[in-house]
């Protein structure tokens, strides 16, 4: 497994080398993960949200086309700029929250208030004020929120193995084996084992494919305050905290000194552009980033941006093709993808566990709270439809406040 990640910071400010010299074939495989990883499970939420919504398979195209070339653009550019690697993806509770809501409202509406969410997010990371929120809040609190979001992934590996013991299993092998023998290779040896026995034992569907480029479809944004209540106002809300917030907190914990006005402007100036598409918000991503920033994408910190850009580059690629993929994709067992997402993030969700456990210059009081933290977040809670990361952060925060000395403060 890996060992944690450094502490040190990585800036954007190092003399830079060519991409050439850079690239390495674990670091582009890490970004085809990541997406592999986007596409099996937080694409089924937009899909499920799409259907929910009762929009026509040309707008649900549209919107899967959307969110995969505005998320792999800003991810290979941001990369390419920062030499770190930039993960971008849509936000998976914000698609979760339009599952109950997008029907309620015109599409055009609907379309309004995604771009009325993305210059209010714009408007937040530009001036800063969303790094300062977040730099002010103790780093094991934010390490246990990202543990917190990234735990769900790891433990659904063992159920994955249960009920699919051949395929999931010999990816879990795969794994292991790899750790051992090439621990740069682990999850392509884990993908290359599964892929192997789910065609040896049957479990690949054949599916007709159609390998037309997909038509975007042009929705020209109207504004009702029904919609922007309904919708802005808590779309903001969870993508801020259960995407932007643990994003941010990953890229920290693997050791990059992110910044936070540039990605998050970059983000939300895609997320404008691309709204009238279909695009419901892109932002800063935690899951997809934990691959993407391992040991594993790449030992040298300093190389891993290449993941970024083989990320931004089959987002692009597979959002050309947005109805095969999804179609493709429908083909591959379950069990397969829960594992290989699961085995693929242990060594971020490893720094995470060490980060939350380390108080740092903090009291040791704020472990504790930490662990409160990891609790709400892992809970899954939803009250007000904002997800449990926000709570967890909120609840560790209030937690700390309550349990740290008063004596021991006075001098900071």
């Amino acid at each position: 497994m890996s060992s944690p990640a450094p502490t040190t910071p990585r800036t954007s400010g190092r003399p830079r080398r060519s991409l050439r010299h850079d690239w390495s074939a674990s670091a582009a495989l890490a970004g085809l993960i990541a997406v592999v990883v986007s596409y099996s499970g937080p694409v089924l939420v937009v899909l499920e949200a799409a259907r929910a919504g009762g929009l026509s398979p040309e707008l649900t195209s549209s919107w899967v086309w959307a969110i995969s070339v505005g998320s792999g653009l800003t991810c290979a550019v941001m990369s390419l700029w920062t030499r770190q690697p930039v993960m971008v993806a849509w936000s998976i509770p914000g698609a979760a929250l339009l599952i109950t809501s997008l029907g309620n409202y015109s599409f055009s509406d609907a379309v309004g208030a995604y771009v009325v969410t993305a210059v209010l997010g714009l408007l937040l990371g530009v001036t800063g004020l969303f790094g300062k929120i977040l730099a002010a809040v103790p780093k094991p609190i934010t390490a246990a929120v990202l543990a917190g979001v990234l735990f769900p992934f790891s433990i659904k590996v063992a159920a994955a193995v249960v009920e699919n013991p051949w395929v999931a299993g010999a990816l879990v092998l795969g794994y292991l084996l790899g750790r051992r023998f090439f621990p740069r290779y682990a999850v392509f040896g884990a993908l290359a084992l599964g892929v192997l026995m789910a065609v040896v034992r049957g479990r690949i569907e054949p599916v007709a494919l159609d390998l037309g480029l997909t038509a975007p479809v042009l929705t020209l944004p109207t504004f009702s305050w029904e919609a922007i209540a309904g919708i802005s106002i808590p779309l903001l809300i969870v993508t801020a905290a259960g995407q932007n917030a643990p994003g941010l907190a990953m890229m920290h914990t693997a050791g990059y000194e992110a910044r936070d006005r540039l990605l998050l402007g970059a983000s939300g100036v895609a997320s404008i552009a691309f709204a009238p598409f279909g695009s419901h918000a892109l932002n800063l991503a935690a899951v997809t980033a934990g691959i993407a920033t391992s040991p594993e994408s790449h030992p040298n910190i300093d190389r891993r941006y290449v993941a970024g850009i083989s990320c931004g580059f089959f987002y692009v690629l597979f959002g050309l093709f947005a109805d095969t993929i999804v179609a493709a994709f429908s083909a591959i067992p379950p069990g397969m993808i829960t594992a290989l997402a699961g085995v693929a993030l242990l060594g971020a969700l490893q720094g995470s566990f060490f980060d939350s456990m380390h108080p740092g210059r903090h009291q040791p009081a704020v472990i504790e709270a930490a662990l409160i933290t990891l609790v709400v977040t892992v809970s899954g809670i939803q009250p007000f439809g904002i997800v449990s990361p926000f709570w967890g952060m909120l609840v560790g925060i209030a937690a700390y406040a309550i349990l740290r000395r008063p004596s021991a403060s006075r001098g900071r």
